[in-house]
């Protein structure tokens, strides 16, 4: 049986600032299922954040996020809480493997780099605002120099001034400009071609060699190439359609500050960004001198002042890391949290144990969230003129199915869930166009069947309904077909490693 959860907080327009915990966990209910302890974690410290920001400046700054360790296997909703909460607090969010920096002094990735992809995904998203902020303004502009190319103006008339004109001649004009205008809204000029100047933004290609830090040098590059090349207009044609996009692209850009823009990106990095350092346990231990392997204690040290909270140099300014929360996620089968060194464990006082899905979990994983995969792929399908239909017998096989092959192989969580799915899905999917199309060719019903089911693994659960609005051609996926589909993979434990 379906549960129906209440509105999102989008829906019924409330602001961030009075959702209690609770609501909270509510709202990340919709996308995650189960894990009760961690959403409860998340839920606290982004109240904590709310509550932090209503205090006097000088008290604020002395209360620290209380970072988070989630310890669990893989596919049970570590990234996608982060990664959900993020989303509605609309706050900055960098997912980064842990594994993937390395101590300094070798070849890879600086651990600062992690602050600089925040600060430029936080730049994207204020740009974004600020677009949606002058859109209409923007398009305005782009409309009138988009009609000065299609009718210019008389000589000596500023754009978007021909009326103030009291000439015979700019009343004619202005009557023709406005039938252009009334033209174009209506889509019937898309095809004529038009002229106009187009900045090239290619910028020429050349080697450095240096030993400098690459993150610096890469930073220093990009404030550097502006100033060096000069961007020369060339003239080019195109559609009116065309043409108008650019000038929109044109006029956002000259009508966004991005001064302003960088600076409030980088408030909201330090006041509410979001890092989420995956795969923690695969750099937890202590020196034991063995091997040539990068060493995993050199680099929870370079990771250290990071969360403890110090400045980095990016190409927008300097950015503090005090109040960034820090969200760490791993497995740990092999390790454990107290084998990361005593100074990271620290900075991260908050533990939470993800608990592995059961058969339960994953029914309710196809069926609750706002996209289950059993939504997901009906409105594909829907897309072919068929309906997809599920019965809760074949939901409940599927689950059961996903949770044996997890426990007898590679417990990858609810990730299984999708490559039973396409295992299930498989020749309705590919087969589902072919039907529609020769029901279209007026062919009877049972030579589509014998037709299609000739080339399907499975006879196709396939039938046609005549419903109030006409024919309506359904996919109805039973238990049987799902046992057809799967069971056979599954008992060979040599195969579904292969296949599932």
């Amino acid at each position: 049986m379906a549960i129906y959860l209440p509105a999102s907080a989008e829906e019924q327009d409330i602001s961030l600032d009075e959702l209690t915990p609770r609501e909270i966990v509510a709202e990340l209910d919709k996308h995650v299922v189960g894990q009760k302890a961690a959403k409860r974690a998340v839920a606290i410290a982004l109240r904590n954040r709310q509550r932090r920001q209503k205090l006097p400046p000088d008290l604020a700054d002395d209360i620290m996020p209380k970072n988070i360790i989630m310890i669990g296997p893989t596919g049970v909703g570590k990234t996608e809480i982060a990664r959900r909460l993020a989303k509605l607090t609309n706050s900055p969010f960098l997912k980064v493997e842990a594994s993937k920096f390395t101590e300094v002094g070798y070849v890879g990735r600086d651990v600062e780099s992690m602050i600089r992809d925040l600060v430029e995904i936080s730049i994207d998203m204020v740009r974004e605002e600020r677009l949606e902020e002058v859109e209409d303004r923007a398009e305005m502009n782009a409309e009138e120099r988009l009609l000065d190319l299609l009718l210019p103006p008389p000589p000596g008339t500023p754009s978007g001034q021909e009326g103030q004109l009291k000439l015979p001649e700019a009343d004619s004009h202005q009557r023709s400009r406005e039938k252009l205008r009334q033209q174009f809204r209506e889509g019937k000029l898309d095809d004529r071609m038009v002229e106009l100047d187009v900045r090239p933004s290619n910028m020429p290609q050349f080697g450095i060699i240096s030993n400098q830090n690459l993150e610096d040098m890469e930073m220093n590059l990009k404030d550097m190439l502006p100033n060096i090349f000069g961007s020369t207009p060339k003239k080019r044609k195109m559609k009116v359609a065309e043409a108008f996009d650019y000038l929109v692209q044109e006029e956002e850009g000259r009508l966004i500050d991005m001064d302003s823009v960088n600076r409030a990106a980088v408030e909201r990095v330090e006041s509410s960004g979001i890092i989420f350092l995956d795969e923690i346990d695969k750099i937890a231990g202590r020196e034991g001198g063995h091997g040539p392997d990068v060493s995993r204690e050199g680099v929870q040290r370079d990771i250290l002042p990071i969360v403890e909270g110090t400045t980095v140099n990016t190409r927008y300014g300097m950015v503090r890391t005090d109040h960034i929360l820090f969200i760490a996620a791993g497995a740990f089968h092999v390790s454990k949290p107290s084998d990361l060194i005593p100074e990271l464990q620290g900075r991260f006082p908050i533990r939470v144990e993800l608990q592995s899905l059961t058969v339960d979990d994953f029914l309710r994983i196809l069926t609750e969230p706002k996209a289950s995969l059993t939504k997901q792929y009906s409105a594909l399908l829907e897309t072919e003129g068929v309906k997809l239909e599920f019965f809760p017998e074949a939901l409940r096989e599927m689950a059961e199915f996903a949770f044996k092959v997890n426990e007898s192989t590679e417990n990858i969580g609810a990730r299984r869930l999708h490559t039973i799915m396409e295992r299930v899905l498989e020749d309705v999917s590919f087969l589902a166009p072919d039907v529609v199309k020769r029901a279209a060719d007026a062919q009877g019903p049972g030579v589509i069947a014998d037709g299609i089911n000739a080339e399907a693994s499975a006879p196709l659960p396939y039938e046609e309904r005549m419903t109030a609005s006409g024919p309506e051609k359904v996919f109805t996926i039973t238990d049987g077909y799902v046992k057809q589909m799967v069971a056979s993979v599954v008992k060979d434990q040599d195969l579904s490693r292969y296949i599932l």
